[in-house]
Protein backbone atom coordinates (compact mmCIF):
# COMPACT_ATOMS: atom_id res chain seq x y z
CA UNK A 1 0.00 0.00 0.00
CA UNK A 2 1.63 3.15 -0.68
CA UNK A 3 2.53 5.70 1.87
CA UNK A 4 0.29 8.85 1.98
CA UNK A 5 2.01 12.20 0.86
CA UNK A 6 3.12 14.39 3.72
CA UNK A 7 1.50 18.16 3.47
CA UNK A 8 4.81 20.43 2.95
CA UNK A 9 5.28 23.20 5.58
CA UNK A 10 4.75 26.81 4.58
CA UNK A 11 8.57 27.03 4.86
CA UNK A 12 9.22 24.04 2.66
CA UNK A 13 6.32 25.48 -0.33
CA UNK A 14 8.56 28.75 0.45
CA UNK A 15 11.70 27.06 -0.60
CA UNK A 16 9.79 25.69 -3.62
CA UNK A 17 8.58 28.74 -4.93
CA UNK A 18 11.70 30.56 -4.09
CA UNK A 19 14.14 30.78 -7.43
CA UNK A 20 17.40 29.94 -6.68
CA UNK A 21 20.33 32.51 -7.15
CA UNK A 22 22.13 30.93 -9.91
CA UNK A 23 18.60 31.19 -11.73
CA UNK A 24 17.89 34.60 -11.25
CA UNK A 25 18.10 36.70 -14.28
CA UNK A 26 19.40 39.69 -12.32
CA UNK A 27 20.33 41.09 -8.76
CA UNK A 28 17.19 42.73 -7.37
CA UNK A 29 16.91 44.55 -3.80
CA UNK A 30 17.16 42.42 -0.50
CA UNK A 31 13.88 42.56 0.39
CA UNK A 32 12.70 41.33 -3.03
CA UNK A 33 12.08 38.00 -3.95
CA UNK A 34 12.91 35.89 -7.32
CA UNK A 35 9.64 33.66 -7.63
CA UNK A 36 8.22 31.66 -10.30
CA UNK A 37 5.09 32.92 -12.11
CA UNK A 38 3.42 29.29 -11.60
CA UNK A 39 4.17 30.08 -7.79
CA UNK A 40 1.54 32.86 -7.47
CA UNK A 41 -0.61 32.64 -10.32
CA UNK A 42 -4.09 31.21 -8.90
CA UNK A 43 -6.30 30.85 -11.52
CA UNK A 44 -8.24 27.94 -12.16
CA UNK A 45 -9.09 27.20 -15.51
CA UNK A 46 -13.13 27.06 -16.39
CA UNK A 47 -14.48 26.92 -19.36
CA UNK A 48 -17.97 28.89 -20.91
CA UNK A 49 -19.90 28.26 -24.21
CA UNK A 50 -21.72 31.08 -25.07
CA UNK A 51 -23.17 29.38 -27.78
CA UNK A 52 -25.29 27.53 -25.34
CA UNK A 53 -26.52 31.13 -23.76
CA UNK A 54 -27.04 32.85 -28.09
CA UNK A 55 -28.81 35.45 -26.08
CA UNK A 56 -27.01 36.36 -22.89
CA UNK A 57 -24.24 39.16 -23.68
CA UNK A 58 -20.62 38.80 -22.67
CA UNK A 59 -17.59 41.12 -21.96
CA UNK A 60 -15.32 38.98 -24.59
CA UNK A 61 -11.48 39.62 -24.93
CA UNK A 62 -10.66 38.24 -28.25
CA UNK A 63 -7.88 36.89 -29.75
CA UNK A 64 -5.63 39.93 -29.67
CA UNK A 65 -4.49 42.58 -32.47
CA UNK A 66 -2.63 45.13 -32.65
CA UNK A 67 -5.88 47.83 -32.69
CA UNK A 68 -7.85 46.13 -29.75
CA UNK A 69 -10.56 48.14 -28.21
CA UNK A 70 -11.06 45.74 -25.66
CA UNK A 71 -13.58 44.29 -24.20
CA UNK A 72 -16.31 43.41 -27.19
CA UNK A 73 -19.57 43.54 -25.79
CA UNK A 74 -21.23 41.03 -27.63
CA UNK A 75 -23.89 38.13 -27.84
CA UNK A 76 -23.38 34.56 -26.98
CA UNK A 77 -24.74 33.76 -30.56
CA UNK A 78 -22.28 36.09 -32.29
CA UNK A 79 -19.03 33.79 -30.64
CA UNK A 80 -18.96 30.35 -31.07
CA UNK A 81 -16.74 28.49 -29.58
CA UNK A 82 -16.22 27.74 -25.76
CA UNK A 83 -13.56 30.96 -24.22
CA UNK A 84 -12.22 31.22 -20.41
CA UNK A 85 -13.71 32.52 -17.78
CA UNK A 86 -11.88 35.78 -16.23
CA UNK A 87 -12.52 38.20 -13.25
CA UNK A 88 -11.98 42.09 -13.22
CA UNK A 89 -8.04 42.39 -12.73
CA UNK A 90 -7.02 39.20 -14.36
CA UNK A 91 -4.03 39.77 -16.35
CA UNK A 92 -4.17 38.29 -19.65
CA UNK A 93 -0.79 37.20 -21.73
CA UNK A 94 -0.63 36.25 -25.63
CA UNK A 95 0.76 32.92 -26.32
CA UNK A 96 0.38 33.38 -30.44
CA UNK A 97 2.53 34.41 -32.72
CA UNK A 98 2.80 37.46 -34.29
CA UNK A 99 1.03 38.96 -30.94
CA UNK A 100 2.95 37.15 -28.53
CA UNK A 101 3.88 39.60 -25.20
CA UNK A 102 0.58 41.18 -25.87
CA UNK A 103 -0.19 41.95 -22.35
CA UNK A 104 -3.86 42.98 -21.22
CA UNK A 105 -5.37 44.07 -17.79
CA UNK A 106 -9.07 43.17 -17.22
CA UNK A 107 -11.36 45.64 -16.48
CA UNK A 108 -14.94 45.62 -16.06
CA UNK A 109 -17.28 47.54 -17.94
CA UNK A 110 -20.74 46.04 -17.94
CA UNK A 111 -22.16 43.77 -15.66
CA UNK A 112 -22.18 40.84 -17.91
CA UNK A 113 -19.59 38.08 -17.66
CA UNK A 114 -16.33 38.28 -18.57
CA UNK A 115 -14.73 35.91 -20.89
CA UNK A 116 -11.82 35.56 -22.99
CA UNK A 117 -10.14 33.68 -25.50
CA UNK A 118 -7.86 30.66 -25.64
CA UNK A 119 -5.08 32.50 -26.94
CA UNK A 120 -4.60 34.02 -23.66
CA UNK A 121 -2.29 33.11 -20.64
CA UNK A 122 -4.37 34.55 -17.51
CA UNK A 123 -2.83 35.16 -14.07
CA UNK A 124 -5.00 35.54 -11.22
CA UNK A 125 -3.41 36.91 -7.74
CA UNK A 126 -5.39 39.10 -5.14
CA UNK A 127 -2.37 39.71 -3.24
CA UNK A 128 -0.02 41.31 -6.27
CA UNK A 129 -1.18 44.17 -7.66
CA UNK A 130 -2.38 43.95 -11.31
CA UNK A 131 -1.01 46.83 -12.86
CA UNK A 132 2.58 45.72 -11.37
CA UNK A 133 2.24 42.15 -13.17
CA UNK A 134 1.12 43.99 -16.32
CA UNK A 135 3.89 45.79 -16.85
CA UNK A 136 6.09 43.55 -15.34
CA UNK A 137 5.21 41.46 -18.38
CA UNK A 138 6.17 44.13 -20.55
CA UNK A 139 9.29 44.67 -19.61
CA UNK A 140 12.12 43.23 -21.78
CA UNK A 141 13.53 40.59 -19.80
CA UNK A 142 9.99 38.97 -19.85
CA UNK A 143 9.49 39.36 -23.64
CA UNK A 144 12.11 37.14 -24.21
CA UNK A 145 11.43 35.19 -22.13
CA UNK A 146 8.62 34.52 -23.94
CA UNK A 147 9.87 34.57 -27.13
CA UNK A 148 12.63 31.71 -26.34
CA UNK A 149 10.06 29.89 -25.68
CA UNK A 150 7.63 28.99 -28.43
CA UNK A 151 6.51 25.62 -30.49
CA UNK A 152 4.90 24.90 -33.48
CA UNK A 153 5.00 24.46 -37.36
CA UNK A 154 5.90 27.97 -37.92
CA UNK A 155 4.00 31.54 -38.68
CA UNK A 156 0.55 31.88 -36.60
CA UNK A 157 1.00 28.63 -35.56
CA UNK A 158 3.75 28.92 -33.09
CA UNK A 159 2.97 29.46 -29.44
CA UNK A 160 4.35 30.12 -26.21
CA UNK A 161 3.46 26.86 -24.03
CA UNK A 162 1.80 28.16 -20.84
CA UNK A 163 3.48 25.10 -19.02
CA UNK A 164 6.59 27.04 -19.31
CA UNK A 165 5.93 30.01 -18.89
CA UNK A 166 4.80 29.41 -15.36
CA UNK A 167 7.88 28.49 -14.28
CA UNK A 168 9.33 32.29 -15.50
CA UNK A 169 11.05 33.71 -12.49
CA UNK A 170 9.34 37.31 -11.67
CA UNK A 171 10.69 39.90 -9.42
CA UNK A 172 8.56 40.36 -6.43
CA UNK A 173 8.82 43.42 -4.40
CA UNK A 174 6.90 44.18 -1.30
CA UNK A 175 3.22 45.55 -2.03
CA UNK A 176 3.35 48.66 -1.15
CA UNK A 177 7.42 48.58 -3.54
CA UNK A 178 4.45 47.79 -5.96
CA UNK A 179 2.05 50.15 -5.72
CA UNK A 180 5.05 52.96 -5.92
CA UNK A 181 6.44 51.57 -8.99
CA UNK A 182 3.63 51.15 -10.39
CA UNK A 183 2.43 55.08 -9.74
CA UNK A 184 6.25 56.17 -10.71
CA UNK A 185 5.61 53.78 -13.99
CA UNK A 186 2.34 55.95 -15.16
CA UNK A 187 3.42 59.60 -14.18
CA UNK A 188 6.71 58.79 -16.64
CA UNK A 189 5.09 57.81 -18.77
CA UNK A 190 2.08 60.05 -18.80
CA UNK A 191 4.94 62.97 -19.22
CA UNK A 192 6.51 60.67 -22.36
CA UNK A 193 3.26 60.47 -23.89
CA UNK A 194 2.35 64.36 -23.51
CA UNK A 195 5.87 65.24 -25.32
CA UNK A 196 5.05 62.24 -27.51
CA UNK A 197 1.79 63.63 -28.58
CA UNK A 198 3.42 67.57 -29.25
CA UNK A 199 6.52 65.52 -31.41
CA UNK A 200 3.69 63.67 -33.40
CA UNK A 201 1.68 67.09 -34.19
CA UNK A 202 5.19 68.56 -35.44
CA UNK A 203 5.98 65.43 -37.60
CA UNK A 204 2.28 65.17 -38.90
CA UNK A 205 2.16 68.86 -39.92
CA UNK A 206 5.13 69.04 -41.80
CA UNK A 207 2.59 68.87 -45.56
CA UNK A 208 0.82 71.62 -43.76
CA UNK A 209 3.75 73.53 -43.64
CA UNK A 210 5.59 72.63 -47.05
CA UNK A 211 1.57 73.72 -48.76
CA UNK A 212 1.95 77.26 -46.98
CA UNK A 213 5.84 77.29 -48.68
CA UNK A 214 4.73 76.90 -51.71
CA UNK A 215 1.29 78.83 -51.87
CA UNK A 216 3.48 81.87 -50.94
CA UNK A 217 6.39 80.86 -53.58
CA UNK A 218 3.40 80.57 -56.01
CA UNK A 219 1.81 83.76 -55.42
CA UNK A 220 4.74 86.21 -55.17
CA UNK A 221 4.49 86.55 -51.41
CA UNK A 222 7.65 84.46 -50.68
CA UNK A 223 10.20 86.86 -52.65
CA UNK A 224 7.89 90.09 -52.27
CA UNK A 225 11.13 91.59 -50.07
CA UNK A 226 13.28 90.04 -52.96
CA UNK A 227 11.55 92.18 -55.07
CA UNK A 228 11.93 95.28 -53.67
CA UNK A 229 15.65 94.45 -52.73
CA UNK A 230 16.11 94.10 -56.57
CA UNK A 231 13.87 96.06 -57.96
CA UNK A 232 12.17 94.24 -59.95
CA UNK A 233 8.15 95.02 -60.04
CA UNK A 234 5.31 93.46 -58.63
CA UNK A 235 3.71 93.30 -62.57
CA UNK A 236 6.52 91.58 -63.23
CA UNK A 237 4.75 88.34 -63.16
CA UNK A 238 2.98 87.62 -66.34
CA UNK A 239 -0.24 85.05 -67.33
CA UNK A 240 1.35 82.15 -69.39
CA UNK A 241 -0.28 78.61 -70.45
CA UNK A 242 2.31 76.12 -69.50
CA UNK A 243 2.05 74.75 -73.13
CA UNK A 244 3.67 78.08 -74.06
CA UNK A 245 5.93 77.64 -71.69
CA UNK A 246 7.06 73.59 -71.53
CA UNK A 247 6.76 70.87 -74.18
CA UNK A 248 4.68 68.03 -72.91
CA UNK A 249 5.95 64.66 -74.22
CA UNK A 250 8.73 65.77 -76.65
CA UNK A 251 9.49 64.03 -79.87
CA UNK A 252 11.52 60.73 -78.70
CA UNK A 253 15.08 60.85 -80.16
CA UNK A 254 16.06 59.25 -82.95
CA UNK A 255 17.01 55.98 -81.91
CA UNK A 256 17.08 53.95 -85.37
CA UNK A 257 20.84 54.05 -86.06
CA UNK A 258 21.97 52.99 -82.11
CA UNK A 259 22.84 49.62 -81.70
CA UNK A 260 19.99 47.50 -80.29
CA UNK A 261 22.84 46.47 -77.30
CA UNK A 262 23.27 50.06 -76.31
CA UNK A 263 22.47 50.60 -72.29
CA UNK A 264 20.00 53.21 -71.22
CA UNK A 265 18.33 53.89 -68.32
CA UNK A 266 15.36 52.62 -67.36
CA UNK A 267 12.31 54.29 -65.06
CA UNK A 268 9.68 51.92 -63.80
CA UNK A 269 6.80 54.01 -61.77
CA UNK A 270 8.00 52.00 -58.85
CA UNK A 271 11.01 54.00 -59.35
CA UNK A 272 10.05 57.35 -58.32
CA UNK A 273 9.67 58.08 -54.92
CA UNK A 274 5.98 59.84 -53.48
CA UNK A 275 7.73 60.83 -50.72
CA UNK A 276 10.85 62.27 -51.73
CA UNK A 277 9.90 63.31 -54.90
CA UNK A 278 12.78 61.65 -56.78
CA UNK A 279 14.11 58.79 -58.96
CA UNK A 280 15.32 56.66 -56.29
CA UNK A 281 16.67 53.56 -58.27
CA UNK A 282 16.52 53.26 -61.96
CA UNK A 283 17.42 50.41 -63.94
CA UNK A 284 19.68 49.67 -66.75
CA UNK A 285 18.06 47.65 -70.06
CA UNK A 286 19.02 46.97 -73.21
CA UNK A 287 17.76 50.08 -75.82
CA UNK A 288 16.23 47.50 -77.71
CA UNK A 289 13.89 46.38 -75.18
CA UNK A 290 12.39 49.99 -74.37
CA UNK A 291 13.10 52.13 -77.54
CA UNK A 292 9.26 50.82 -78.40
CA UNK A 293 6.01 50.90 -76.27
CA UNK A 294 7.88 53.08 -73.75
CA UNK A 295 8.21 56.82 -72.40
CA UNK A 296 11.51 58.66 -73.44
CA UNK A 297 12.54 61.40 -71.19
CA UNK A 298 16.16 63.08 -71.24
CA UNK A 299 18.80 64.63 -68.35
CA UNK A 300 16.75 68.15 -66.90
CA UNK A 301 13.25 66.66 -67.99
CA UNK A 302 10.42 66.72 -65.05
CA UNK A 303 8.56 63.12 -65.36
CA UNK A 304 4.94 63.46 -64.07
CA UNK A 305 2.72 60.50 -63.13
CA UNK A 306 -0.57 60.92 -64.83
CA UNK A 307 -2.51 57.82 -63.45
CA UNK A 308 -4.13 57.56 -60.58
CA UNK A 309 -3.15 57.00 -57.33
CA UNK A 310 0.51 57.99 -58.71
CA UNK A 311 -0.26 61.53 -59.65
CA UNK A 312 -2.18 62.69 -56.23
CA UNK A 313 0.93 60.43 -54.10
CA UNK A 314 3.05 63.15 -56.21
CA UNK A 315 5.42 60.88 -58.12
CA UNK A 316 7.09 63.51 -59.95
CA UNK A 317 10.82 64.08 -60.35
CA UNK A 318 13.64 65.46 -62.09
CA UNK A 319 15.67 63.54 -64.36
CA UNK A 320 19.27 63.15 -63.04
CA UNK A 321 22.02 61.76 -65.24
CA UNK A 322 21.40 58.87 -67.60
CA UNK A 323 23.71 56.31 -68.92
CA UNK A 324 24.36 57.09 -71.98
CA UNK A 325 22.64 60.07 -71.57
CA UNK A 326 18.97 58.34 -72.49
CA UNK A 327 16.03 57.26 -70.34
CA UNK A 328 12.71 55.64 -70.82
CA UNK A 329 10.19 54.85 -68.09
CA UNK A 330 6.59 54.13 -67.41
CA UNK A 331 3.79 55.38 -70.28
CA UNK A 332 2.55 56.39 -67.11
CA UNK A 333 4.50 59.25 -66.96
CA UNK A 334 4.29 62.64 -68.74
CA UNK A 335 7.05 64.06 -69.72
CA UNK A 336 7.65 68.00 -69.36
CA UNK A 337 10.76 69.89 -70.74
CA UNK A 338 11.36 73.67 -70.15
CA UNK A 339 11.62 75.96 -72.51
CA UNK A 340 14.23 79.22 -71.84
CA UNK A 341 11.60 80.79 -69.65
CA UNK A 342 11.07 78.50 -67.05
CA UNK A 343 13.23 76.81 -64.70
CA UNK A 344 12.52 73.28 -64.34
CA UNK A 345 12.81 73.21 -60.59
CA UNK A 346 10.56 75.84 -60.35
CA UNK A 347 8.06 73.37 -62.68
CA UNK A 348 8.67 70.66 -60.45
CA UNK A 349 7.52 72.15 -57.46
CA UNK A 350 4.45 73.81 -59.01
CA UNK A 351 3.74 70.32 -59.86
CA UNK A 352 4.47 68.37 -56.85
CA UNK A 353 2.49 71.48 -55.00
CA UNK A 354 -0.91 70.10 -53.47
CA UNK A 355 -2.84 72.66 -55.13
CA UNK A 356 -1.68 71.81 -58.39
CA UNK A 357 -2.24 67.84 -58.16
CA UNK A 358 -5.99 68.60 -56.97
CA UNK A 359 -6.53 70.57 -60.00
CA UNK A 360 -5.34 67.91 -61.97
CA UNK A 361 -7.46 65.29 -59.80
CA UNK A 362 -10.87 67.38 -60.53
CA UNK A 363 -10.40 67.03 -64.00
CA UNK A 364 -9.44 62.78 -64.96
CA UNK A 365 -10.71 61.13 -67.28
CA UNK A 366 -11.37 56.82 -67.38
CA UNK A 367 -12.61 54.38 -65.39
CA UNK A 368 -12.03 53.86 -61.71
CA UNK A 369 -8.68 52.65 -60.56
CA UNK A 370 -7.92 53.88 -64.60
CA UNK A 371 -8.31 57.13 -64.43
CA UNK A 372 -5.42 59.75 -65.69
CA UNK A 373 -5.03 63.21 -66.26
CA UNK A 374 -5.74 64.56 -69.07
CA UNK A 375 -2.75 65.73 -71.95
CA UNK A 376 -4.43 69.10 -72.47
CA UNK A 377 -4.54 69.83 -69.08
CA UNK A 378 -1.08 70.44 -68.32
CA UNK A 379 -0.86 72.15 -71.96
CA UNK A 380 -3.28 74.59 -70.82
CA UNK A 381 -3.06 75.13 -67.19
CA UNK A 382 -2.89 79.14 -66.78
CA UNK A 383 -0.35 80.12 -64.35
CA UNK A 384 1.70 83.49 -63.55
CA UNK A 385 5.15 83.15 -64.30
CA UNK A 386 7.73 85.63 -62.57
CA UNK A 387 11.09 86.10 -64.46
CA UNK A 388 13.69 83.82 -64.33
CA UNK A 389 15.61 85.36 -62.12
CA UNK A 390 13.08 85.87 -59.76
CA UNK A 391 11.87 82.25 -60.49
CA UNK A 392 16.03 81.00 -59.30
CA UNK A 393 15.36 83.18 -55.90
CA UNK A 394 12.23 80.99 -55.42
CA UNK A 395 13.64 77.81 -55.92
CA UNK A 396 16.57 78.31 -53.60
CA UNK A 397 14.05 80.05 -51.13
CA UNK A 398 11.59 76.46 -51.19
CA UNK A 399 14.66 74.49 -50.90
CA UNK A 400 16.33 76.12 -48.24
CA UNK A 401 12.67 76.47 -45.82
CA UNK A 402 12.07 72.52 -47.10
CA UNK A 403 15.17 71.46 -46.02
CA UNK A 404 14.70 73.07 -42.52
CA UNK A 405 11.20 71.46 -42.36
CA UNK A 406 12.57 68.43 -43.20
CA UNK A 407 15.32 68.86 -40.63
CA UNK A 408 12.25 69.25 -37.78
CA UNK A 409 10.52 66.76 -38.82
CA UNK A 410 13.22 63.98 -38.85
CA UNK A 411 14.55 65.31 -35.29
CA UNK A 412 10.85 64.84 -34.29
CA UNK A 413 10.71 61.55 -36.00
CA UNK A 414 13.74 60.64 -34.25
CA UNK A 415 12.74 61.45 -30.91
CA UNK A 416 9.82 59.52 -31.34
CA UNK A 417 11.43 56.60 -32.10
CA UNK A 418 13.62 57.42 -28.61
CA UNK A 419 10.56 57.87 -26.26
CA UNK A 420 9.48 54.28 -27.17
CA UNK A 421 13.15 53.40 -26.05
CA UNK A 422 13.05 55.55 -23.28
CA UNK A 423 9.51 53.80 -22.04
CA UNK A 424 11.85 50.45 -22.05
CA UNK A 425 14.61 51.88 -20.71
CA UNK A 426 11.78 52.35 -17.85
CA UNK A 427 10.35 49.08 -17.62
CA UNK A 428 13.97 47.56 -17.19
CA UNK A 429 14.99 49.92 -14.10
CA UNK A 430 11.22 49.45 -12.69
CA UNK A 431 11.85 45.93 -12.06
CA UNK A 432 15.44 46.22 -10.97
CA UNK A 433 14.11 48.81 -8.54
CA UNK A 434 15.86 51.50 -9.81
CA UNK A 435 13.22 53.81 -10.14
CA UNK A 436 14.31 55.11 -6.70
CA UNK A 437 11.09 54.20 -5.30
CA UNK A 438 12.32 50.96 -2.85
CA UNK A 439 12.51 51.61 0.65
CA UNK A 440 14.90 49.18 1.97
CA UNK A 441 13.38 49.34 5.99
CA UNK A 442 10.00 47.42 4.66
CA UNK A 443 9.72 44.31 5.44
CA UNK A 444 10.84 41.33 2.84
CA UNK A 445 8.51 40.30 0.07
CA UNK A 446 8.96 36.81 1.52
CA UNK A 447 5.49 37.85 3.82
CA UNK A 448 3.82 38.66 1.02
CA UNK A 449 4.69 35.18 -0.49
CA UNK A 450 3.95 33.37 2.24
CA UNK A 451 0.30 35.13 2.05
CA UNK A 452 0.11 34.13 -1.32
CA UNK A 453 1.25 30.57 -0.76
CA UNK A 454 -0.86 29.93 2.28
CA UNK A 455 -3.86 30.19 0.26
CA UNK A 456 -4.07 26.72 -0.86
Amino acid sequence: MPKKKTALTIEERLQQALVPAEEQPYEVPENWVWVRLGEVNKYVSKSVNPISEPDKIFELYSVPSMADDYPEIIAGSDIGSSKQSVCKEDVLLCKINPRINRVWKVSQFTDNELIASSEWIIIRNNHINANYLMYCFQSKYFREFMLSNVSGVGGSLMRAQPKYVQTYPIPLPPLSEQQRIVESIEELFAKLDEAKERLQEVADSFAVRKAAILHKAFTGELTKQWRLENGVSDESWEDKLLGDVCTVNPKKIDAKNLDDNLEVSFVPMAAVSDVLGEIVNHEVKNLQDVRTGFTNFSKGDVIFAKITPCMENGKSAIVGPLVNDIGYGSTEFYVLRCKEELNNKYLYHMVRNTTFRAEAKAVMTGVVGQQRVPKTFLQEYQLLLPTLSEQHEIVRLIDDLLARERAAQQAAEQALASIDLMKKSILARAFRGELGTNKASEASALELLKQVLAEN
